[in-house]
């Protein structure tokens, strides 16, 4: 991995970008001593993709809004 020190990396700063998104990480260093690691951003994974995961392999059946109708009923009657 190359290391630039902070004076080479504000100079070259647009070409070291362009090498990090093009997957060469650089570590910036204060008078030789490393101080952070630049690498190319990685966006963390879309929560809202799982909508619809399950599509085409569950079956709901026709009558799901009355399943257990009676026993829901009794049971509020105290039966």
């Amino acid at each position: 991995m190359q290391q630039v020190n902070i004076h080479e990396a504000k100079t070259n700063l647009s070409r070291l970008i362009e090498q990090a998104v093009h997957g060469e990480s650089f570590i910036i260093a204060k008078s030789g001593k490393p101080m952070v690691t630049v690498s190319a951003y990685a966006p963390p994974p879309d929560p809202a993709g799982r909508i619809g995961f399950l599509k085409g392999r569950l079956e709901i059946p026709d009558d799901f809004d009355s399943i257990g109708k009676e026993e829901i009923l009794a049971m509020f009657a105290g039966e």
